[in-house]
């Protein structure tokens, strides 16, 4: 039998928020294979042009600081201005931190729901007025995380800020969905990159541990055997995307390799 080479996103456009690299870049690369034009949007200007330009002429880049409303509004009005349309939204842009409860900064609590609850939340409504404006709907992806589902001692405050996320997914999900626009999260456990570097680097001040030594023992405690690649939540992101995902509202999607079941 043929296969079915059908283009999931044909003809969509999507704006991912952190996506010079990492997930973000992940879902940018596959989003493009499937079809679709991708706004690479990063606080990283030059990094989110390096990336649109090794990605291909189906990619731009867009400066983004989801932690100022002002820069949110430019850049959805840039990327309407050079795709004439949103069709999909993904959240993923978000910063981590780690510190017992009696050494949590309030500069920690406010930059970290600064970005990863406000960010969320502002940049979604954006996005949801001109979808809500054009009359055709339109699918949005929050990155939650399987540190929404439960609390851990070291990582209060990002912990407590991807619960909100999955809330905040749930609520916007019951809003928007009369105007046909899908609200939907996916939860990853421990992907590697660039973040689990950082984290890495952090449990080994807090739990006086060697480079390298938390990222294996966290890596042995995923069912799947691994830590997950971009690529494996790929898939998971077109689905949401798609028009498969229709009927589908206010759901959060573990994706960890079997470390969370819900």
């Amino acid at each position: 039998m043929p296969m079915n080479n059908t283009q999931q996103l044909a003809g969509k456009t999507a704006l991912i928020t952190g996506s010079a690299q990492g997930i973000g870049r992940g879902f940018a690369e596959r989003f493009v294979r499937e079809g679709a034009r991708v706004v690479i949007t990063d606080i990283d200007l030059d990094a989110a042009q390096k990336t649109a330009s090794e990605i291909g002429n189906a990619a731009i880049a867009q400066h983004i600081d989801v932690a100022d409303q002002n820069s949110i509004d430019a850049c959805v009005a840039n990327a309407l201005e050079a795709f004439g349309g949103i069709d999909i939204l993904i959240n993923n842009a978000a910063l981590f931190d780690a510190a017992p409860i009696a050494e949590i900064t309030r500069d920690s609590f406010d930059r970290l729901y600064a970005v990863n609850v406000a960010g969320t939340i502002f940049t979604m409504q954006a996005v949801a007025r001109h979808m809500i404006a054009r009359g055709k709907g339109g699918k949005i992806i929050n990155m939650a995380s399987q540190a929404g589902r439960r609390g851990e001692s070291l990582v209060a405050v990002y912990c407590s800020t991807k619960a909100a996320v999955i809330s905040l997914t749930q609520s916007a999900g019951l809003n928007l969905i009369g105007h046909g626009i899908n609200v939907n999260a996916i939860a990853p456990g421990v992907v590697d990159g660039e973040h689990w570097t950082h984290v890495d680097a952090m449990f080994a001040k807090l739990e006086n541990k060697k480079p390298g030594q938390k990222k294996a023992e966290v890596a042995a405690s995923v069912p799947y055997g691994r830590f997950a690649t971009p690529d494996d939540l790929a898939g998971m992101a077109v689905f949401l995307a798609s028009d498969d995902a229709n009927y589908i509202v206010s759901q959060c999607y573990n994706v960890d390799g079997g470390q969370w079941m819900s």
